[in-house]
């Protein structure tokens, strides 16, 4: 049953979001080589950031299914209707972010390891609010709701987080390290809001029985 879902899932996935997602943050990704003089580490931090955001713009609209009230009847539940799609979608997206990273000259490249770390965070935190708006409302396209609001999210966390708690600092920053322990706690946050949310919701309390009224 589940090898016959792939076709169906595989033509239903958000290909026009995922390109444009994947096209900008190459780009992006790229301006530090479309510079002129030396290469600048900060641009490649930020540009690479940028990539990172978009690709999670991409990827909020991979629940997207306006045919999910009819899916919803199929005999296969929805957490494996969910992880047939990000199965389909992890190679293109991990190849994204490695051709992002690898586009980013090697001089001007911040730590690989931490950054991928921070884009995985940011890519399952928008999956993860994808998930909880289809189980909490009826919607069958979440992505342009999910895309607006982690948008605005990033930029208030970068504008208004107090110096102890920013999420983006400069490697040469103190906190570098202290800063990407709370970019795994959100990590580990995210994805058990995910995987709680792609459950299939109650459809009501279970009967019971009345007891027996004493004789």
């Amino acid at each position: 049953m589940t090898r016959a879902l792939l076709p169906p899932v595989w033509r239903s996935l958000p290909r026009r979001a995922l390109a444009a997602a994947a096209a900008v943050g190459l780009l992006l990704a790229a301006v530090p080589r479309l510079q002129s003089g030396p290469p600048d580490p900060l641009v490649g931090l930020y540009s690479l950031r940028a990539a990172a955001l978009v690709l999670a713009l991409g990827l909020a609209f991979l629940l997207d299914d306006p045919a999910r009230h009819i899916t919803s009847a199929v005999p296969v539940r929805r957490p494996v209707r969910v992880a047939l799609r990000v199965a389909l979608v992890a190679p293109w997206a991990a190849l994204t972010w490695t051709t992002a990273l690898l586009l980013v000259p090697e001089s001007s490249r911040p730590p690989a390891g931490a950054l991928t770390l921070e884009a995985a965070a940011t890519a399952v935190l928008a999956l993860a609010a994808a998930a909880l708006s289809i189980r909490r409302t009826r919607t069958t396209e979440p992505g342009a709701a999910i895309s607006t609001w982690l948008l605005a999210t990033g930029v208030t966390a970068a504008l208004l987080l107090p110096p102890d708690w920013t999420l983006f600092v400069t490697p040469d920053d103190p906190h570098w390290h202290s800063t990407h322990d709370r970019w795994t706690l959100l990590l580990i946050v995210a994805a058990a809001l995910a995987a709680r949310s792609v459950t299939e919701p109650l459809r009501g309390r279970p009967f019971r029985r009345p007891s027996p009224e004493p004789l």
